[in-house]
């Protein structure tokens, strides 16, 4: 098996060569076709096994713990993008991370952690790394949930490296990440390979798709050519094709699946533009089996994403229902707290108990690998109707 610095450089020059030659598909045409829904999600795990129910006794981890910590004043950060085009994110992780703080709080009358938000903007390298400065310059925090994005993470990763704050994302999915060498990055979610690995075996083994058509989108090309390597043969390259939103050449992406006839059909992109798509195929004759996938389950995929009292209490705190980063952010946010409770009272400390940390959470289990990778990472197949 290669290694991972030498598999994501071979996974991306590949991608840019397919990239190059394909055709491209946008959301306007065919509009007389209504959008499918998603009609089942599955959780998988690396081999494409559908992952079975955790055991009763893999209760997730509570912030409350048993109240009896002591320690003096101290926080911990969140580091999202809580302005512009990815507000929405930063405050479901965000909020997650607030419940466990106020949750902990409220059981601890002698450890009183405060958390503090740092806006990323998502955007702006220059703003994330101005955002990292912040959070490693206060004494009192000891380590942070966030970066959100792949970029942000590019830009403060460094910064906290240096200063041994140790970082949890939820949501960075880019696969070099931890392959800088970073002892403080740790991810909270399965890479965009390890996504693309897992559902090809998924769809090659669990499905039985022995043709696929894998359609992508740029900003996914690693996950996709992921996908498309770990399928072989059984990615079909007359119907492996690029998604973006221009309007030439969607026609021939409809039509070229239609003629391909596959067993299944992989789409790399959002859930609102693959249902359009599936609407759109199933107006030209294509009936086979359609997927997404990704990292955490999708909006409404949990109807209950942090338990009934839990779900009810960041509802009527936030006056909006958790999403799954809600439930990411509550995750993360409670290894930090426990680490705390536990005596972790400095960076190196807390960077420790992170390292050894093994404990249930309302999404996964959580246990990282030497490189800051999870040992069991899930991902969350979607299958449109």
């Amino acid at each position: 098996m290669r290694g991972r610095a030498g598999r994501t450089a071979a996974l991306t020059s590949v991608a840019l060569l397919t990239l190059a030659g394909c055709a491209v598909l946008d959301s306007d045409g065919r509009s007389d076709d209504a959008a499918a829904p998603v009609v089942d999600s599955v959780a998988i795990d690396r081999n494409g096994d559908v992952a079975g129910a955790p055991p009763p006794e893999s209760v997730p981890a509570d912030p409350a713990g048993d109240g009896t910590a002591v320690c003096p004043p101290l926080s911990i950060a969140v580091a999202v993008p809580l302005a512009g085009p990815d507000a929405a994110l930063g405050r479901e992780i965000r909020n997650g991370v607030q419940l466990a703080v106020d949750r902990h709080n409220s059981a601890h009358g002698g450890c009183q952690i405060q958390l503090k938000p740092f806006d990323t903007e998502a955007v702006s390298d220059d703003a994330a790394a101005s955002a990292a400065r912040q959070v490693v310059d206060d004494a009192f925090t000891l380590g942070v949930v966030g970066p959100a994005r792949s970029g942000a993470v590019s830009a403060m990763g460094s910064i906290f490296e240096a200063a041994g704050m140790v970082a949890l994302s939820p949501s960075a999915t880019a696969a070099a990440l931890t392959e800088r060498g970073w002892r403080t990055f740790f991810r909270g979610l399965a890479d965009d390979v390890a996504q693309g690995v897992a559902v090809a075996n998924y769809l090659r083994s669990t499905v039985g798709a022995g043709r696929v058509c894998v359609l992508g989108v740029a900003e996914d090309a690693e996950r996709i050519q992921a996908v498309r390597e770990t399928l072989g043969p059984a990615a079909d390259p007359g119907c492996s094709v690029t998604v973006a939103d221009s309007p030439e050449g969607r026609s021939d992406v409809v039509d070229r699946v239609v003629d391909s006839a596959p067993d299944a059909v992989f789409f790399g992109g959002d859930e609102s533009r693959a249902a359009t798509l599936v609407g759109q195929l199933r107006g030209a004759g294509y009936d086979a089996k359609f997927f997404t996938a990704q990292g955490v389950p999708g909006p409404g995929r949990t109807a209950d994403p942090l338990g009934g009292d839990l779900t009810a209490a960041y509802t009527e705190q936030f006056d909006e229902a958790p999403g799954p980063f809600s439930a990411a952010g509550y995750d993360l946010g409670t290894v930090l707290l426990l680490g705390i409770d536990s005596g972790a009272r400095t960076r190196p400390a807390l960077q420790e108990f992170v390292r050894a940390y093994r404990g249930s959470g309302w999404q996964r289990t959580y246990q990282w690998t030497d490189e800051g990778e999870l040992v069991d990472p899930l991902v969350w197949v979607n299958e449109f109707g």
